[in-house]
């Protein structure tokens, strides 16, 4: 949210950031919402809106945007790489973390 109240608008491209950001901190959508300076509510948004439908979720659809069928394959595919680039970045920190777990139930 700007000073003002009023939600800052967000492009495409920020959108696909601000969910490969919360979902490779943990579904922190609070760290999120505070790095981008945006509401939770939208980070929440954004992130079920990718779980759901991936990438295609997170295109803007109102006013005049590009629709998603002009889109080249090149830039769906970026956008889908980064997120998977996010998810396995958070799987591999909740490995670390029970590996940690691990070692100190064991002492």
């Amino acid at each position: 949210m700007t000073k003002d109240n009023k939600p800052r608008k967000t492009t495409r491209d920020e959108r696909i950031r601000i969910v490969e950001y919360c979902i490779a901190n943990a579904n922190n959508y609070a760290l999120a919402a505070k790095e981008f300076n945006c509401s939770y509510g939208q980070v929440y948004s954004w992130v079920k809106k990718y779980q759901a439908q991936g990438v295609e979720g997170l295109y803007d659809r109102r006013g005049r945007n590009k629709p998603v069928d002009e889109l080249t394959e090149l830039e769906k595919l970026q956008a889908e790489n980064r997120l998977l680039k996010a998810q396995a970045k958070q799987q591999q920190m909740e490995i670390d973390f029970l590996k940690k777990l691990d070692a100190v139930e064991r002492r």
